[in-house]
């Protein structure tokens, strides 16, 4: 029987074809090719950019950190991240006006999710007519994701929803995706790290990986010969109006061809790691799983940008390792009780700690200009509420790691005026990525102190 290649499968196929090292050897041939390109630091390396969400807010007590600037004192919920204080910088200030319930009503964890990396408000509703805007990650992907297999990555240890109703008449895409390409459309993350890994890398052995790369490259190229060909003869028996439709078709494939044509010289890397058996039941290994795997993209230079949604804002997960049996969500709403305030300070230390993992990571890894990966990278590590009892949006908690290649001013608190909104940090994030912007979301300009 003769097996038809759906448009759908086809597309697939070749979006998982190419692939791009950044091995030391190939250091001169890539900063020769990348000579003109941005989210390159002056040493040539790539300038990489995360986002780390963590849910609920915190306790705002056990956060905030003592003094200001350079002599500042960590408070007990940071205590896990010591070790890399000169390689991260707090502030304090911050707030996502768009969180804020206003005429909306309730549904502050949605919009905590949904403002966190775009600062646009989400129209309520849990239908399909979703809106919300493009978030930061992926306007930063439209501008570097050619120079690497993929523009970006999303990961989360929370299952993949794009539909229904999850808070107060807010879709459930708005509290489960952080990405958003579109102001309609999110990115939907994977949570399965040997998924994610056979994504980067392929399935089986380097070896089975690398023939598999060749023989779907060779096969890809004869798809195309085939639907250009086909396609010109079935132009001459169309109408006007479906000729049109053809020859904007025949665009997309063309682009395709481009970019294939683009990426001839990539091969598959071999991570030097063996896949992920699969998704953990403990969740803390799980977290660190995906940490592993977000960091094994940057060292490849598989893609430089990335978004880690931890958990959801409204997640109830428990934490019975660290002795926390009640729901997170439930606890979040502590009505200043000392022992719920208590038990979520547990839970934030609990993040931090995940925070401390993959900074060491970052910090172990050598780029290829010889310094670490942590400093040629920006990583942003907040949660999209403050006081989670108030839901408050503003003064949020808010992480900012990495050197950024030299970009960034770690190792101090800096705080701002209140009400300062947090999109203005992204424009200086942008700015440094080489994304030549001067406004996002709903920021009133850059934050020059980063």
């Amino acid at each position: 029987m003769k097996r038809q290649l759906s448009r759908r499968h086809f597309l697939r196929g070749v979006g998982v074809c190419v692939a791009l090292p950044a091995f030391h050897s190939l250091l001169p041939k890539a900063a020769l090719a990348n000579a003109l390109a941005p989210a390159v630091t002056p040493t040539g390396a790539p300038l990489r950019m995360a986002f780390l969400y963590v849910p609920n807010g915190v306790n705002v007590n056990c956060w905030r950190p003592e003094g200001e600037g350079a002599d500042y004192q960590l408070n007990r919920t940071m205590e896990p991240l010591a070790d890399f204080k000169q390689d991260f910088q707090v502030f304090s200030g911050l707030e996502h006006k768009n969180g804020w319930a206003g005429p909306d009503g309730a549904g502050d964890h949605a919009r905590a999710n949904a403002t966190i990396l775009t600062g646009a408000r989400p129209k309520k509703t849990s239908g399909s007519d979703i809106r919300l805007g493009i978030s930061v990650d992926q306007l930063a992907a439209n501008h570097v994701g050619r120079f690497t297999r993929f523009p970006s990555l999303e990961l989360s240890c929370d299952g993949v929803r794009k539909s229904g109703s999850c808070d107060s008449g807010y879709s459930c895409a708005y509290q489960f995706n952080l990405a958003w390409r579109s102001e309609t459309t999110p990115v939907a993350p994977e949570s399965n790290p040997r998924l994610v890994f056979e994504r980067l890398f392929g399935a089986g052995d380097a070896e089975t990986r690398k023939k598999e790369a060749e023989q779907r490259q060779a096969k890809q190229s004869s798809i195309l010969d085939f639907v250009q060909d086909d396609a010109r003869r079935l132009h001459h028996q169309l109408g006007r109006n479906d000729q049109q439709k053809l020859d904007e078709y025949l665009t997309g494939v063309r682009e395709i061809e481009r970019r294939l044509e683009q990426t001839k010289n990539f091969t598959t890397p071999n991570p030097g790691v063996p896949a992920p058996e699969g998704q953990p039941d403990n969740y803390r290994d799980h977290i660190r799983l995906m940490c592993d795997m977000m960091v094994l993209a940057f060292q490849t230079d598989s893609t430089r940008v990335a978004t880690f949604l931890l958990a959801h804002d409204g997640s109830n997960r428990s934490f019975k390792d660290i002795g926390v049996s009640e729901g997170h969500h439930e606890l979040s709403h502590h009505q200043n009780d000392k022992e719920k305030l208590e038990k979520i300070a547990k839970i934030d230390q609990f993040y931090a700690e995940q925070l401390a993992y993959v900074l060491g990571k970052m910090r172990n890894v050598q780029d290829i200009d010889g310094r670490s990966l942590l400093e040629n990278s920006m990583v942003i590590y907040a949660s999209g509420l403050a006081d989670p009892d108030r839901h408050a949006h503003d003064n949020l908690p808010v992480i900012l790691a990495g050197h950024g290649g030299g970009s960034l001013n770690p190792g101090r608190h800096v705080k701002l005026g209140e009400n300062t909104p947090m999109t203005n940090l992204y424009v200086g994030m942008l700015n440094v990525m080489g994304v030549p912007v001067k406004s996002f979301g709903d920021s009133t300009g850059r934050l020059e102190t980063i």
